[in-house]
């Protein structure tokens, strides 16, 4: 399994031949606008956290040109089939065998709604088992005690959390929820991306160290593999 990273929410997830595209939100953001080319990217599924413009916004574009499934919530696989998108709808706690692994869709805790401020849905993260690995993508979320029930059916290899604080975990509290999916190798998303998010790199990956995890800041364009 690789997984490549493009800023803010946005990653390549690569497992057995099939590419899954995570909340695109490239074009947009003034840090991965220059480095990545959306129009190079390889897409068979496209797996959206919620409706928030900064998760969702070049998943028309990028659907469009490679005829790639829409994985969501309900309200957001609905309103891309209306547009005449292949789309897979979820709910929160329901799981589905896709062709490159098995997906839960699982609870989040924030807010969801397309850029016009129509309903989105409920936010959620994604519990990927694919290829001998695992892995969890939180999606924008606070720290919730329902990441307690990951571990009690996945042995987790990665977990990918958000760090930027102020709009959804920080630093602290990613290393708590860490704990609660007893994962301790961490990749940060969504953060520096703009003002309210920006963090100390070096202080972060200290914190973690120092709770004795591995907090993985990829650049733009970088990628890790399990």
């Amino acid at each position: 399994m690789k997984i490549t990273f493009y800023g803010q929410n946005s990653l390549a997830i690569e497992v057995s031949g099939t590419h899954v595209l995570v909340d695109p939100f490239i074009s947009g953001n003034p840090l991965s606008k220059d480095k990545v080319n959306i129009q190079d990217l390889k897409a068979d599924y496209i797996l959206l956290t919620h409706a928030h413009q900064d998760h969702i916004l070049d998943a028309e574009a990028i659907a469009k040109r490679t005829d790639a499934m829409i994985v969501s919530n309900y309200e957001i696989a609905t309103h891309y089939e209306n547009k005449g998108f292949n789309v897979h709808p979820m709910n929160h706690g329901g799981s589905w065998d896709f062709e490159f692994g098995k997906v839960k869709y699982v609870n989040a805790i924030h807010t969801s709604s397309f850029p016009d401020g129509s309903y989105g849905g409920q936010p959620g993260g994604f519990v990927i088992e694919g290829e001998h690995k695992n892995i969890y993508i939180a999606g924008d979320t606070a720290l919730t005690m329902d990441m307690k029930l990951i571990p009690m059916r996945v042995s987790l290899d990665l977990a990918v959390l958000p760090i930027g604080d102020n709009f959804t975990m920080g630093v602290e509290d990613a290393i708590l929820a860490s704990d609660f999916v007893k994962c301790d190798k961490v990749l940060g998303v969504h953060y520096d991306t703009f003002g309210y998010i920006e963090i100390d790199h070096e202080e972060a990956k200290r914190k973690f160290y120092d709770a004795g995890k591995d907090l993985m800041l990829l650049g733009i364009g970088e990628s890790l593999e399990l």
